[in-house]
């Protein structure tokens, strides 16, 4: 239900960025702001080698009728998600023009994607005079009435009186959010209230105008893109810079994290042992409002600006000088000299932590080794110049369980709930830490041919009990783990219902690559990450829309979210090969799984936390049935107690986005995960001693007879 779709971009990035991939306003309105002017030569370049790409699609769907159809609806919604800006008219009138965008795309020619975005731009800065004066008139919060939060449900205003009301309603919207949202340090009312919407909008307004030709290019041919499937894409050079800097775990700066708010640079957290760490004086929920390169260079206004153009300017070369202008919470402007340094992403990379939970047979607790794992990452850089140490998520993994091993731990719980995948190679060879040998994962290309991926290592680093945590966001990589571990009877798979149910896979095309490889350095043209092939666990079953499901699953809000891949736009279809020859451990049996079950549904059913757990799906699942809220402010105030449905879908993503640094946190839910696998290794031993008491009665059978 989230008002100006910021939950589906923040579902998108996290996804876009996670889910890989295959070897793998202040009243001041100006009108100077520049505007993309026109396509560019190297653009018809891009689009050509995209769209030849594409041809190498799974699905191998022509560029047709159908694909320019989905292609003109992207484009739209990515624009005016919650069609506030265009009229139903601009959209007839550029529908008229649907059929044609395939042949201009085969020639390279963008065009369309500028007309289409120029009236954008036009509605957009008729929508902020509007706002401004509807901002300026009183607000009756008294009467019933309701604004339509469905998208679905919604059309593009007709005229501009419709437009008018659709945004009278918008804004009285965004006043009682601001006036009612307890969990909000800036709750506002009055005058307050309506200049932060001010200051909102023309914000807003300010970084459309500041879209540059390759952000432009990036929406537009991603419309496209997204027309085959949700995970095929282009990335312009700076996003397939922001991927690769995921995928290696590190970047040179000064180590923080930046977000957006009202038009300000605020700083919303610090790497541990970054430079602005180490420093001292930058601190959480400062404004950045200026940054100067070095010791004398012009210092640059970045309220307003793009937060991707103000991370570029902050971002630099180690041992290069970075000035910033900071406004700290309720303090003075200050000048603070940072010295950029190497920031490892400390906060992305597998974290070992071992808990004494329960007691063993002897009386003394068990050890628990828990390992939280949030992406499959790995230097590609570093592994295509043949680096031998690069940096790889199995190398990390393997030293953890080595170290569990050396300290006694009992049994090893892998937290994946916030794992949207990574590296295939690195899939494999993790699983592999886990099973001796034998078949991970098949994967089939458009042309039907199915190829298994084998364990490498014969070795088993880990080979005691296992407990794997999944969530709805546990997704492609973490697919073909918890998958594999499951068909294996290796571990037990406890969590949301199910995982995200991503069984494609991509490979990423340096496009400058593609373009000029008998050049020896070729340029940066941005790269397409394209969805070539299908994988499918060791059973023949494929996870694609379906996920793994989970074999104990824990009350959770995140299990209600509409996240998954069959939620999302134009997903593969669910598919089946034939399974593979490998040989089961069979540790988790039928018996063990219902008897845990039970145990923990018993502890669920008297935990105060569960239970409120549960009490909130209840309320979400309710509110997000809802086609419409209601304008009346102690009704507003009435459900917003019992649950904000936005906020706890945006809460829930921040923290899959932006989580602490605090290393493993032991709450509740990892709290049952861990008495869970108690149980598991009491009823273990319980078996282990029922199955020697069978073999010593057979052998003293054998002896007597």
């Amino acid at each position: 239900m989230s008002l100006i779709s910021k939950n589906s971009q923040h579902i998108r990035r996290f996804f876009r960025l996670g889910m890989l991939f295959v070897f793998i306003f202040s009243g001041l309105y100006c009108v100077t702001w520049s505007d993309p002017v026109g396509p560019r030569p190297v653009d018809r370049q891009i689009t050509n080698t995209v769209t030849t790409l594409l041809r190498n699609h799974l699905s191998r769907h022509p560029l047709d009728k159908e694909i320019a159809g989905r292609w003109m609806k992207e484009f739209f919604k990515t624009l005016d998600p919650m069609k506030v800006y265009f009229y139903q008219s601009d959209v007839d009138e550029f529908a008229q023009h649907q059929d044609e965008l395939i042949d201009l795309v085969r020639k390279g020619d963008i065009k369309f994607a500028y007309v289409v975005f120029q009236r954008f731009m036009q509605r957009v800065d008729e929508r902020v005079k509007m706002i401004d004066e509807l901002l300026s008139q009183p607000q009756d919060f008294t009467i019933d009435e309701e604004m339509i939060t469905d998208r679905d449900e919604l059309q593009y205003p007709k005229d501009p009186n419709e437009a008018r009301e659709r945004w009278r309603k918008r804004i009285k919207y965004d006043l009682l959010v601001l006036k009612t949202d307890k969990d909000d340090k800036d709750k506002k009312e009055g005058k307050e209230a309506i200049d932060k919407l001010t200051q909102r909008y023309h914000s807003y307004a300010k970084r459309w105008h500041q879209t540059d030709p390759d952000e432009l290019l990036e929406v537009y041919l991603n419309s496209l893109t997204t027309s085959f499937d949700p995970h095929t894409s282009y990335m312009s050079p700076r996003t397939q810079e922001d991927f690769e800097i995921m995928m290696r775990l590190e970047l040179e700066g000064i180590g923080a994290s930046l977000l957006s708010e009202d038009g300000y640079t605020v700083v919303k957290d610090l790497v541990p042992g970054g430079a602005a760490d180490k420093d001292g004086r930058l601190k959480v929920e400062d404004k950045i409002v200026g940054v100067g390169e070095g010791e004398d260079g012009p210092m640059v206004d970045v309220v307003d600006m793009k937060l991707r153009d103000v991370v570029n300017l902050i971002r630099g070369k180690r041992g290069k000088v970075v000035r910033l202008e900071v406004e700290p919470v309720g303090g003075e402007r200050k000048l603070l000299k940072i010295t950029r340094e190497k920031i490892e992403l400390k906060d992305k990379e597998a974290k070992g932590e071992i808990f004494e939970v329960g007691n063993r047979p002897d009386g003394t607790p068990y050890k628990i080794g828990v390992i939280d794992l949030p992406s499959f990452y790995m230097d590609m850089t570093g592994y295509r110049r043949g680096i031998s140490d690069f940096r790889s998520t199995t190398r990390d993994v393997r030293a953890i369980l080595e170290d569990f091993n050396k300290k006694g731990v009992d049994a090893v719980v892998l937290d994946l709930r916030r794992n949207g995948g990574g590296s295939l190679p690195e899939a494999i060879n993790l699983s592999g830490l886990f099973i001796k040998d034998g078949p991970v994962v098949q994967v089939k290309d458009a042309d039907g041919r199915v190829l298994p991926y084998y364990d490498p290592d014969p070795g088993i680093v880990w080979s005691g009990p296992l407990v794997v945590l999944t969530s709805k966001f546990s997704a492609s990589a973490s697919e073909i783990l918890a998958g594999a571990i499951q068909d294996y009877g290796r571990g037990l798979i406890v969590g949301d219902n199910s995982t995200h149910g991503k069984g494609t896979v991509q490979s990423l095309l340096d496009l400058g690559q593609e373009l000029f490889s008998h050049l020896p350095n070729s340029p940066s043209m941005g790269a397409l990450k394209v969805t070539m092939q299908q994988f499918y666990r060791p059973n023949g079953e494929s996870t694609q829309k379906r996920g793994v499901l989970a074999d104990l699953e824990l009350p959770s809000l995140t299990t209600h979210l509409d996240v998954g891949e069959a939620d999302l736009d134009y997903p593969v279809e669910f598919d089946k090969v034939d399974p593979m020859a490998y040989k089961r451990f069979d540790y988790v049996t039928p018996a063990i799984r219902e008897q845990l079950k039970q145990l923990s549904q018993q502890r669920v059913q008297n935990s105060e936390k569960f239970q409120n757990e549960l009490e909130k799906i209840t309320h979400y699942k309710e509110q997000k049935a809802k086609k419409a809220i209601t304008l009346n402010e102690a009704k507003f105030r009435k459900e917003r107690e019992s649950l904000n449905t936005d906020k706890e879908e945006e809460k829930t993503l921040e923290e899959l986005n932006n989580p602490n640094n605090k290393g493993i946190v032991r709450d509740y839910y990892l709290d049952e995960a861990l008495i869970i696998t108690v149980d598991y290794l009491n009823l273990e031993q319980v078996a282990k001693a029922q199955l020697k008491n069978v073999v010593d009665k057979s052998v003293l059978g054998e002896k007597s007879n």
